[in-house]
């Protein structure tokens, strides 16, 4: 099977979605930013500091590519990764895509909990940050609408949500071909 590449906005729940899906379909699972540290034993944000926005990119366009070569995977990608280079071409070539889709709500709710652990949100108040996720939006959304599929995603909040969702978009995914 071709790799399924999970997109959307942080806080979308793409890992939590993709590590689900892995566990039932046996579907091998990657984090692209995780697979980016391993590779390079150091943090995205270590990655950034040293490098810059522009060549975190680059790297991150190169690991896509490498991930792309593994059959029978699902791999989560960073928020912004279909939006540089060709990236979200790539990966309609190359795969299946799917774009989880969350309420600017939702988003809000996960990202103020984990705030500090995310570099473009560290340190900013709620306010900013709901302007952050309104022009991040904004910007993205024309490169996550090119996915072949899409998938609502407000409902991840616990395993029976996620359970549920799991069973749901399996039920109605049939490019999901073993």
């Amino acid at each position: 099977m071709k790799p399924l590449f999970i997109i959307g906005y942080m806080g979308s729940g793409k890992t939590t979605f993709g590590k689900a899906l892995s566990a039932a379909t046996g579907l091998q699972f990657i984090d692209l930013d995780f697979y980016i540290e391993q590779r390079f034993h150091a943090t995205v944000r270590e990655i950034f500091a040293q490098h810059g926005e522009e060549g975190f990119r680059k790297i991150e366009r190169d690991m896509l590519r490498e991930v792309a070569e593994i059959d029978d995977v699902i791999v989560s990608c960073g928020g912004g990764t279909p939006c540089f280079f060709d990236n979200m071409d790539f990966m309609n070539e190359h795969g299946n895509t799917l774009w989880l889709c969350a309420s600017k709500e939702s988003l809000f709710s996960r990202l103020i909990r984990k705030r500090e652990k995310r570099p473009l949100l560290a340190g900013h108040t709620d306010e900013e940050i709901r302007e952050i996720i309104d022009s991040q939006l904004k910007a993205r959304e024309p490169f996550y609408s090119k996915a072949k599929h899409s998938w609502q995603s407000d409902s991840l909040e616990d395993r029976r949500q996620i359970d549920s969702n799991i069973e749901d978009f399996l039920a109605q995914s049939d490019f999901l071909v073993f």
